[in-house]
């Protein structure tokens, strides 16, 4: 079993903790986390090893009752690899660190691509990665883009994408960013960072990006346009999409008219946290007129990069071809929801 550190648990640490305690061949080894918080409790009942990020908080954990097992430093040491889901920029803090154990590490999306080997989609480039000492899962609405650009440019060839992305205004525990009462641009200027962004999986791919903030803390949503090579008709994209495991086709059938119903959907489909780690493409917005491609699709960013960490650590590590690690990951959190013919419905009480 390979041993994984966790290295912050917040947001995206937490989902990436049980992700890998899901799975068969890798372990938790241990979460480091700056202040004794909820989350620290969150950790403890589910068994994991606690640390300290910072050495001279280990004082802090103890007095609210957290037997800690040591600092980051002694976690960095216990793990054969190292996800850092810290805030942005701590994760380029902290690379020189596992440089200097020699432990491999993940970083996340905020941080700059130019510090590791290769950015990571597990859809478009899982191979870059292999025997990578640093790797950089790219942030939630790049992996979204990735995983939606890759079987249309495997199937019909892109000459071009126009995205705009509208982008919700805060995570839902984030009382300080949102929401809004604003709809802002963001960037004002243009392109936006997500088209390079993908540039960074896709480098001859032709993408330009707009950006929006609403006030709204359920989903970011993109309006997409995308240039096609040849002309296939609106039904043959849907199929298409719809062979994707971390592609959700909405069928209309579902009645799901937003990103409100669509967390709703997951609630009921007893998804932990109401998490989509799924693209969310509404069926019905899929529309082909020559070969000019339209679509909306939904991404949760609060777990879309979930997976993407899962198979980053075994493209590094050489446990699992992309094949092989993708059906695993896929299998062991439950990814894939149903068209509306496979969703059961209750009988009517007699």
């Amino acid at each position: 079993m390979l041993k994984v550190g966790i290295n912050g648990y917040g947001t995206i640490g937490k989902r990436v903790a049980d992700a890998v305690a899901a799975q068969p061949d890798m372990t938790v080894c241990g979460v480091a986390k700056a202040s004794p918080d909820f989350g620290a409790d969150g950790a403890i009942q589910r068994g994991y090893p606690l640390y300290s990020a910072l050495e001279d908080r280990v004082g802090a954990f103890r007095e609210a009752g957290y037997d800690v097992a040591g600092t980051t430093e002694e976690l960095i040491e216990t793990s054969e690899i190292v996800v850092d889901a810290t805030p942005g920029g701590i994760g380029a803090e902290n690379l020189p660190r596992y440089e200097a154990a020699g432990v491999p590490a993940i970083l996340q999306g905020k941080e700059a691509d130019d510090l590791v080997e290769t950015s990571f989609n597990a859809r478009a480039n899982f191979e870059k990665a292999k025997g990578a000492d640093a790797t950089r899962v790219v942030s939630c609405n790049t992996t979204g883009l990735s995983r939606l650009v890759a079987p249309l440019e495997e199937a019909y060839g892109i000459e071009k994408v126009r995205a705009t992305l509208v982008r919700r205004g805060g995570d839902p525990d984030q009382t300080g960013r949102g929401p809004i009462n604003d709809i802002l641009p963001d960037p004002i200027s243009v392109p936006s960072h997500h088209g390079p962004d993908v540039n960074t999986i896709f480098p001859d791919l032709s993408i330009d990006t707009l950006g929006l903030k609403v006030p709204a803390t359920l989903m970011h949503m993109h309006s997409l346009n995308i240039e096609l090579e040849s002309e296939p008709t609106s039904e043959e994209v849907r199929e298409l999409l719809g062979g994707e495991s971390r592609i959700f086709v909405v069928d209309e059938e579902l009645a799901i008219d937003g990103t409100g119903k669509l967390r709703e959907f997951a609630r009921d489909r007893d998804r932990p946290r109401g998490d989509l780690w799924e693209n969310c493409v509404w069926g019905e917005s899929v529309n082909v007129r020559g070969s000019e491609l339209y679509l909306f699709q939904a991404i949760h960013q609060e777990s879309d990069v979930i997976p993407e960490n899962v198979d980053a650590i075994r493209a590094m590590t050489g446990l699992a071809g992309k094949e092989e690690s993708m059906a695993m990951t896929d299998e062991s959190l439950g990814i894939g929801l149903p068209d509306a013919q496979q969703v059961p419905t209750l009988s009517p009480t007699p």
